[in-house]
C-alpha cells in the first residue's frame, strides 16, 4: 500500500493550522505535557472511526463538537482535514461543522489518478465512505484499494494500564486473535496464534523478551484447547529450582508485560500490522536496556509500515536520527510541529546526544 505522505490538520483540538505537513516512515514526537502530541495521535482515531462509520460515537466518546475544535466552535467554524497517499497521487479531505451537539461534514473530496469527486455536505456521515463501500464508481474503487484499508486499519496502541484489573492480566477468549486490541487486551490468544500460524515471528517476539527478561523462558502453550475456551498469558520461568512451574501475567512487573506487549506489536507479521503503527508513550516503566531493543524494534518496523511514537523518553530518543524527531512545541495555545535536520545540529552532535540536547532544551519541546 501506497504510504500516507502528507497531512493537513485546521481546527483540530490544539492543532490550528498544520499545513501539508510531511509524513515519513519515521516519526518520533516529543514535546513538552500539554503540548498536543497526544492530538495528532488522536486525530487518527477520528480518521478511523470515520472509515468505520462511528464517527458521532466518537465525537460523543470526546466530549461533544467543541472539545475537538481548536478553542471551541466560538473560536473555530470547521474542522478541516487533507490526506495524499503514494506521492500525492491518491487523496482524501474533508471538513466538518458543529451542530447541536455533533458535526456534520460540510465538504469532502476524492482525488485520484482518474480524476476528483466532490460532494456537498449535510450528513453526519461520510459520503465518500458510503460511496466507497458501494462502489459507486470507477474512481471510488481505486479509493477503496488505496485508502480505506489504511483507514480502517488506524490504531493507537497505548499500552499504560497494566493494574490488577487491567485486561491483559485477565483472561481473553481464545478466537479473539484477529488483530492485537490496542490495549493489549488479547495479548494471550494473539501470541497463541502466532506460535501456531506465524512461528517464524513468534520466536522472534519470545526471544526479544528474553533479551529484556532474563528470567524469562517462554510462554505456556496448552496444546488442547476449545476455541471458546478463555486463557491467560502464562509462562515459565528459565531459571529457579522448579523449571516447569507455571506463572501467570500478574507475576509480571508492568514494565516486562508492556515491553511483551510492544515486541508483540512490532514484530508480529506484516500483513496484520497496521500501515501506519501508532504509539502513544511505550517507554513507561522500561528498563535503558529495554529501551535500546525497543528502539531497534521500532526501526525495523519503519521499514515496512510508517511509524509515529509520541514519547517522553531522552534516552529513547537518543536512537533516532534527527531528521527522525517532530518536536512539538505549544505556542499562544496552539501545537506547532517541526522536524529536525542533521546539517543544523552538526556541531552538537560530535558531543552530545539527541537525548542530551533535548534535556538542555536545544532542540525545543521542553515546558
Amino acid at each position: 500500500m501506497p504510504h500516507l505522505e502528507h497531512l493537513s490538520i485546521h481546527g483540530f483540538k490544539s492543532i490550528r493550522k498544520l499545513e501539508n505537513f510531511e509524513l515519513r516512515r519515521l516519526n518520533i514526537l516529543i514535546g513538552a505535557n500539554g503540548a498536543g502530541k497526544s492530538n495528532l495521535l488522536s486525530l487518527f482515531k477520528m480518521l478511523s472511526a470515520l472509515s468505520w462509520r462511528r464517527l458521532q460515537l466518537f465525537v460523543k466518546i470526546e466530549g461533544g463538537p467543541d472539545a475537538l475544535l481548536f478553542g471551541g466552535r466560538k473560536l473555530t467554524a470547521s474542522i478541516e482535514v487533507a490526506l495524499s497517499f503514494g506521492t500525492n497521487q491518491y487523496g482524501y479531505d474533508f471538513s466538518l461543522e458543529p451542530t447541536a451537539d455533533s458535526v456534520a461534514f460540510s465538504a469532502e473530496k476524492i482525488s485520484t489518478m482518474s480524476g476528483t469527486s466532490a460532494w456537498s455536505g449535510g450528513s453526519g456521515e461520510s459520503r465518500m465512505i458510503s460511496a466507497l463501500v458501494h462502489k459507486s464508481h470507477e474512481r471510488d474503487e481505486e479509493l477503496v484499494f488505496y485508502a480505506l484499508p489504511h483507514m480502517r486499519s488506524w490504531r493507537v496502541f497505548h499500552f499504560q494500564d497494566m493494574s490488577n484489573t487491567a485486561r491483559v492480566r485477565n483472561q481473553s477468549e481464545i478466537r479473539d486473535n484477529v488483530r492485537l486490541r490496542p490495549d493489549g487486551g488479547n495479548l494471550a490468544p494473539f501470541l497463541r496464534q502466532l506460535r501456531e500460524h506465524h512461528p517464524n515471528h513468534y520466536r522472534r517476539t519470545r526471544d526479544v523478551v528474553r533479551l529484556a527478561t532474563p528470567y524469562f523462558k517462554d510462554f505456556v502453550y496448552r496444546k488442547y484447547q476449545n476455541p471458546g475456551d478463555n486463557m491467560d498469558l502464562e509462562w515459565y520461568e528459565a531459571l529457579g529450582d522448579h523449571p516447569d512451574t507455571v506463572f501467570g501475567p500478574r507475576q509480571l512487573s508492568d514494565g516486562t508485560l508492556r515491553f511483551i506487549c510492544l515486541a508483540t506489536l512490532l514484530n508480529q507479521p506484516e500483513y496484520l500490522r497496521p500501515s501506519l503503527i501508532l504509539i502513544d508513550e511505550p517507554e513507561l516503566g522500561l528498563h535503558p536496556f529495554a529501551l535500546t531493543l525497543l528502539a531497534e524494534m521500532i526501526q525495523q518496523a519503519a521499514n515496512l509500515q510508517q511509524v509515529i511514537v509520541s514519547t517522553q523518553s531522552a534516552e529513547l530518543v537518543s536512537h533516532f536520527e534527527p531528521e527522525d524527531i517532530v518536536v512539538v512545541d505549544r505556542k499562544s495555545k496552539e501545537s506547532v510541529f517541526r522536524r529536525l535536520d542533521s546539517e543544523s545540529l552538526a556541531g552538537w552532535l560530535e558531543d552530545y546526544t539527541l537525548g542530551d540536547l533535548w534535556k538542555m532544551n536545544v532542540l525545543g519541546g521542553r515546558p
